[in-house]
């Protein structure tokens, strides 16, 4: 064997570089704090109002979503990540949404024996769409569901929820939308009136809605396209066919509402995008973020639980769009709280690194977000990079451990941001006696 075919066989042969998929991002750092950040006051709100935290599966079996989706939906019909499990056959499916399993969940694990249940969940969600802002392939959804109980009082709680949410968040421009999408026999009365309309004006619907016309034909409503905006507007309304008892639980959800100040328009084109939904339908609306401007939606579904092979039992709830929400607080500017340490570590030697290692797990232990200095593997470096490298994390405060300061059993605490420059020593054998000044005002 020649030298250079040696040389060749022994070169490392660079793989190519590998990428995500497209619509499927990573969430780093300092973006997964706000991530962090949104979830923590969401949790904290939940308990407030007495909600308990489910996880659910990321994947499901198909049939659970073309059942209570509808097969005729966009997400079963177009968006779902579908498969064969190559082991036994078994269709399955990365969930589009968070409603459906959960009720699975609590049909399977018969959760309702004892009485209703006010649940939520956290996680991605997925579906094939063009990704665009504020949508994406996979995306995350918070969701509130409140399952066993058929009062209006439970929407309204849902609705009243979600309003504070937008409020612990410091959201503006969030709007409600209401609807009532009645009980199945006023949406079939409303259905023959719908399509016999729309027949009428069969030479102005585009193919989408031709498609539609009469397998699901309530959706058209909820068209985009400017052509069909006046067939739209002079349509039938749902409203209209409410019976006695569908309009007194609407007037019910809207007088809770007035009585606790929160302003909603009556839509009645809401129709949302699932086939699940009766009565009370609802989204919180943004003009701040263009086309994506649901933040977030929901409504009851009282049947849901019955097609997925449960005892009949009454349900509602909603979700919203984490990504959505959060570009919605980047868009209006609100300030997170402070993600930096509060302090970091300057080390001149290594020799110190045992003391200095040891304070800063005392500082942590009373609360302190500490950041540890670490070297190259050849030094600690110098003083000037390590200042450096203190200043660039956002610290409030420096802890230089020098030789000279560690001999008196001090350490010295030097201001990076307020009193810029400012300095102080401290005593190693009393760390509690200043941790606390150290802590930001988070």
């Amino acid at each position: 064997m020649s030298e250079s075919l040696k040389e060749n066989n022994t070169k490392i042969v660079k793989a190519q570089k590998l990428v995500g998929v497209k619509g499927m991002n990573d969430i780093l750092p300092p973006d997964s704090a706000r991530w962090e950040w949104l979830e923590g006051q969401v949790r904290a709100l939940m308990a407030r109002y007495a909600y308990r935290n489910v996880r659910l599966p990321i994947v499901e079996p198909t049939a659970l979503f073309v059942r209570g989706l509808g097969e005729v939906t966009d997400i079963v019909e177009k968006e779902m990540y579908s498969f064969e499990d190559r082991l036994n056959g078994e269709q399955l499916t990365l969930r589009p949404e968070g409603t459906a399993g959960l009720v699975r969940s609590v049909v399977e694990h018969n959760l309702l024996y004892e009485g209703g249940k006010r649940l939520y969940y956290m996680g991605p969600m997925f579906r094939h769409e063009r990704p665009q802002r504020g949508r994406y392939r996979q995306f995350h959804q918070i969701g509130a569901e409140v399952l066993g109980f058929g009062g209006a009082e439970v929407d309204a709680e849902l609705i009243l929820l979600a309003n504070d949410l937008w409020k612990v968040l410091g959201l503006k421009d969030v709007r409600l939308e209401l609807n009532s999408l009645g009980q199945p026999a006023e949406r079939q009365a409303h259905r023959a009136a719908l399509i016999a309309h729309l027949e009428k004006h069969s030479d102005v619907l585009d193919e989408e809605a031709k498609r539609r016309l009469h397998s699901n034909p309530l959706r058209i409503l909820d068209t985009k396209n400017p052509a069909m905006q006046s067939v739209v507007e002079s349509a039938p309304r749902l409203l209209d066919f409410l019976g006695e008892a569908s309009l007194a639980h609407f007037n019910a959800v809207k007088a809770i509402l007035d009585a606790n100040g929160v302003a909603y328009s009556i839509n009645p084109r809401l129709v949302r995008g699932m086939d699940y939904y009766n009565l009370t339908v609802f989204e919180f609306i943004t003009t701040s973020l263009g086309s994506q401007g649901t933040i977030c939606g929901g409504g009851r579904y009282d049947y849901l639980i019955e097609q997925v092979g449960g005892k009949p039992s009454p349900a509602v709830g909603w979700a919203l769009g984490v990504e959505r929400v959060l570009e919605l607080i980047k868009e209006q500017g609100e300030a997170l709280p402070d993600l930096a340490p509060d302090v970091y570590a300057i080390v001149p030697e290594t020799a110190t690194l045992p003391v200095a290692m040891q304070v800063l797990q005392a500082l942590r232990t009373h609360g302190v977000s500490a950041q540890m200095h670490a070297g190259s593997g050849e030094g600690m470096g110098s003083m000037k990079s390590q200042f450096k490298k203190a200043d660039g994390s956002g610290a409030r405060f420096a802890l230089i451990f020098g030789g000279d300061e560690l001999a008196k059993g001090q350490v010295t605490v030097k201001s990076l941001r307020d009193g810029l420059g400012a300095q102080r020593t401290e005593s190693l054998a009393h760390v509690a006696d200043w941790a606390q000044s150290l802590q930001s005002p988070h």
